[in-house]
């Protein structure tokens, strides 16, 4: 007897054995119950989560000739023709192949004819988005008012195409995916019937990888099986067959990535591709690895969600630490549009490559996440002493340097301050001036976004006549200010709640870091060396 694939071998034959579906199990069973059946219904959901199945079973307990609570008994004459496909009361129609007007027209004239054995005559169309819209208006007037002894089951993964015509005749049932316990339990029952060893570790990943259809997971691990016959499956062998990479990996890699190590994660891609993986599923788990690092930095009340081992938990609360919540958004985002490109790219690698220095060099885009990403890169590499070079290599910039313009206190006529300029800037600037650019971090914190981010990018500087100076890049970030007089008025009210006292600010653009450079002083660099030289 030639090989059954396990997705046929095992598939329900009874609503008892329908996984992850209680809620539409249990409404079916009761309306046949109580013996209040529908005409049509409409199931819908993702691939492989038993709308055919359910549908099916459906099918043979409305012409079941001793039907029990769980529904067929499929020991009667009529189950088992209907098991077999050979039974004249229940017609299953692909519509992806037969959508067009004749093929319905046939079915509206097969409705007049009773059924020759059994109550009901059930007709299954899969995949009915399929059908034309000249379909569609052929079946409306069936789908309405049937013979008593019709039902319409109607199946599709793509329930928005249906016209709502179509909707509003038929019970509407959404099947869920299934989550990844109860596929993990329906694959433990099917190896131990199968008496094939597995380890738990490679079920679950299976599960996971299936995302929510069962019949998907019965085929992937149909297919490890068969290419490890006879031996134990274990985890390590299910990535081989699969194409996978290991969740240390993503680890390794996301160091690299916060290092901007390019030459590091360019050489890890390497392993992963002489390893055999594939790299549109590694472009798949690294952003599902990243989208858990994003939920476990939002809340401690997610493991649920986040489906994984307790010592995996464990690390990757860790590993969340490393990186701002803004940073992994923007990661997640640049992995997601790679992945709508990759699957049908002839170079992947070069795609992931491209990516990966994405990840490391913010300053290949132009985004507002990338922006916030490349200032908190100089920010950390100030913290740790590092000196940033003018771009002529002639010496190295001080805090406080600047240049003379823009209204702003400026330099000495040698274009760079003296000590004794810079001792007379740091007096000329008031003592409330010198409070808020003390406090800024703490005023940044208390804003609203988009504020909050605009207040975090900003510079400060001193006007002429001693008022603060805002900077900022000219475009979205200064017209929010400029070109809406409530914002500068709640900023101001923002100031004044943590300095005591009205503070007016002057909102200025510049194009970019190096303007800001030639036309003014950030005074905060200068407030930060008096308060670090208090300190000591």
């Amino acid at each position: 007897m030639s090989y059954t694939a396990l997705y046929r071998k095992f598939r329900p034959d009874t609503f008892q054995t329908v996984k992850g579906q209680d809620h539409i199990v249990t409404t079916l069973k009761n309306q046949l119950a109580a013996n209040r059946i529908g005409h049509a219904y409409l199931f819908t959901g993702t691939r492989g989560t038993g709308k055919t199945t359910v549908a099916k079973i459906f099918a043979r307990a409305v012409n079941c000739e001793n039907p029990g609570s769980e529904g067929p008994c499929g020991e009667c004459r009529i189950c088992r023709a209907i098991a077999a496909g050979a039974s004249m009361n229940v017609i299953e129609i692909d519509a992806a192949s037969n959508n067009g007007v004749d093929n319905i027209r046939e079915i509206v004239e097969e409705v007049s004819y009773s059924p020759a054995e059994g109550k009901y005559k059930v007709y299954i169309i899969d995949e009915v988005h399929m059908l034309s819209t000249g379909a569609f208006n052929a079946l409306l007037k069936t789908l309405e008012e049937p013979p008593s002894y019709v039902i319409f089951i109607l199946a599709t993964t793509e329930v928005h195409k249906l016209p709502i015509t179509i909707l509003s005749r038929c019970q509407r049932y959404d099947f869920k995916r299934i989550s990844i316990d109860t596929i993990a339990d329906r694959l433990r029952e099917v190896t131990e019937a199968e008496g094939v060893q597995v380890e738990e570790k490679a079920l679950r990943y299976i599960a996971k990888t299936a995302d929510g259809s069962m019949r998907d997971s019965l085929s992937l691990l149909d297919q490890c099986v068969a290419f490890h016959l006879g031996s134990q499956l274990t985890y390590d062998k299910v990535l081989d067959v699969l194409g996978a990479v290991d969740t240390e990996v993503f680890s390794r890699l996301l160091r690299h990535v916060l290092d901007g190590d390019v030459s590091g994660c360019v050489g890890l891609l390497e392993e992963i591709v002489m390893l055999g993986r594939e790299l549109t599923q590694f472009v798949t788990d690294f952003t599902w690895y990243l989208r858990n690092l994003m939920l476990v930095q939002a809340s401690d009340k997610l493991e649920d969600v986040i489906d994984m081992s307790a010592d995996n938990l464990k690390r990757l609360k860790e590993e969340s630490r490393l990186a701002d919540m803004d940073r992994i958004i923007r990661y997640i985002r640049i992995f997601s549009e790679l992945s709508g490109q990759i699957r049908y790219s002839a170079q992947k690698r070069i795609l992931v490559e491209i990516a990966l220095i994405k990840l490391c060099r913010p300053q290949m885009e132009v985004g507002q996440d990338a922006l916030l990403d490349r200032i908190r890169q100089v920010e950390e590499r100030l913290e740790k002493g590092v000196v940033i070079q003018e771009a002529g290599g002639s010496g190295n910039r001080a805090a406080g340097e600047g240049s003379c313009g823009g209204g702003s206190l400026g330099t000495n006529a040698g274009g760079k301050p003296g000590e004794a300029a810079m001792a007379e800037l740091a007096k000329a600037i008031p003592e409330d001036v010198r409070g808020i650019v003390a406090k800024w971090p703490a005023i940044v914190g208390n804003a609203e976004n988009p504020m909050r981010i605009y207040m975090k990018a900003a510079k400060l500087s001193l006007g002429a006549d001693g008022r603060l100076v805002m900077v900022l890049e000219d475009g979205m970030a200064s017209d929010y200010f400029l070109q809406h007089s409530e914002n500068k008025a709640r900023l101001e009210s923002l100031l004044a709640d943590f300095s005591g006292k009205q503070v007016q600010v002057d909102i200025q653009a510049v194009k970019g870091r190096q303007d800001f450079e030639e036309s003014y002083i950030d005074i905060s660099k200068i407030v930060q060396m008096e308060i670090e030289e208090e300190e000591e």
